[in-house]
């Protein structure tokens, strides 16, 4: 009993003075804990909308003051002219455009009644739906005041609801692209964190050493590999995104595998930083899981809208790939648009992936 309990002593005294460890135990759970805390949240605010007001008469303007007083809602632009509305959703600018009728206060006067046309961004369906319904019941609201709780007034301020992008609403055009990202961000990430610490465990690293090949072509062959399985994976992905589940392709097909080509490059260059940073296959592992898998569900957009978040995890929410990757891939494949649209997402992976390679090869040069 005694050695049995000297035995678990020595077990306490490894763990303890591993501090990387200790960082994996203890460090992990709080930021779990706070990221599901901050990130994961049902309520929307600051949600980016377009107000467009041909009369901007008293009561539009009324109306517009009450919408922005919320914490719902900000606004981006004010316009008269309704052509610019579609211009705006393509280029992600804004998720929602409340459209007034000319002569709103006149119609309303005249004929007690006036149209509101309220036009959301439904790439993402859930966020559609919590937009639409704040917008509703602060119209709903300020009809109330204005028709008069007591006097029974007949005022009345009709919505016309209209969903772009996703009439339907099908969350699947949520979830397919947001998919793709995870599973290449964590297939590329992960199998190619362990290449390099596995050669250190098995003792084959000092083959590589002594061999004439430089360090960028070691990386490279370890890479190439995984880069065209996760390519044939991506491939694969669109075919069952396409005919099993029903998610259109508007855009360019060679632009959407050209952009997917990136970001797989991105992945597997991070994947391979990871793996030049750890001495064992069992803390890369945990380094991809932890390090990955959180930030790339709760941080990206992936389910729940960044815009929501408070302001340091928006701020934190830049240093994920898979942020980006979900803007470029949601533009081709549901909205239809072209590079210009997410040319500066395309340069912030490639700003990413070239980070990546040159801290991978230093890293292995300095273990050279």
């Amino acid at each position: 009993m005694k050695k049995f309990r000297g035995f678990i002593v020595k077990e306490f005294y490894h763990i303890f003075r591993d501090r990387r460890t200790l960082v994996i135990l203890f460090g992990m759970p709080v930021i779990q804990l706070m990221l599901f805390g901050f990130a994961i949240r049902n309520e929307i605010n600051d949600v980016k909308i377009v107000l467009v007001d041909p009369s901007n008469d008293t009561v539009t303007r009324a109306i517009r003051q009450k919408l922005l007083a919320s914490p719902y809602f900000e606004a981006v632009d004010y316009t008269a002219d309704a052509g610019a509305v579609e211009e705006a959703f393509r280029q992600g600018r804004m998720k929602e455009a409340v459209l007034f009728d000319p002569q709103f206060a006149e119609r309303l006067a005249r004929d007690g009644v006036a149209r509101v046309q309220v036009v959301t961004d439904a790439t993402d369906p859930n966020t559609a739906n919590t937009v639409l319904a704040y917008t509703t019941a602060i119209l709903q609201d300020y009809q109330r005041e204005a028709a008069g709780v007591d006097t029974g007034g007949g005022v009345r301020i009709i919505p016309e609801m209209r969903m772009r992008f996703n009439p339907e609403l099908k969350s699947v055009y949520l979830f397919v692209p947001g998919l793709i990202a995870l599973i290449l961000m964590l297939v590329c990430a992960l199998m190619t964190s362990i290449t390099i610490t596995r050669e250190k465990e098995v003792g084959t690293m000092e083959i590589l050493l002594v061999s004439p090949l430089k360090p960028a072509q070691i990386i490279i062959g370890k890479v190439v590999p995984y880069l065209v399985l996760s390519f044939i994976n991506v491939l694969t992905i669109l075919v069952l995104a396409r005919f099993v589940f029903g998610v259109p392709l508007r855009g360019s097909i060679a632009l959407l595998l050209a952009e997917c080509l990136l970001f797989i490059i991105c992945a597997l260059s991070l994947g391979t930083l990871i793996s030049t940073r750890s001495q064992t296959q069992q803390t890369a592992m945990m380094i991809s899981l932890a390090g990955l898998l959180l930030p790339t569900v709760i941080l990206s957009g992936f389910i729940f809208p960044v815009s929501s978040m408070p302001q340091p995890l928006q701020y934190v929410s830049h240093i994920v790939p898979a942020k980006w990757f979900l803007i470029i891939i949601r533009g081709i494949m549901i909205k239809g648009v072209g590079i210009e649209y997410f040319w500066k997402e395309t340069l912030v992976l490639v700003g990413m992936t070239v980070f990546f390679i040159a801290a991978s090869v230093k890293n292995f040069n300095v273990r050279l």
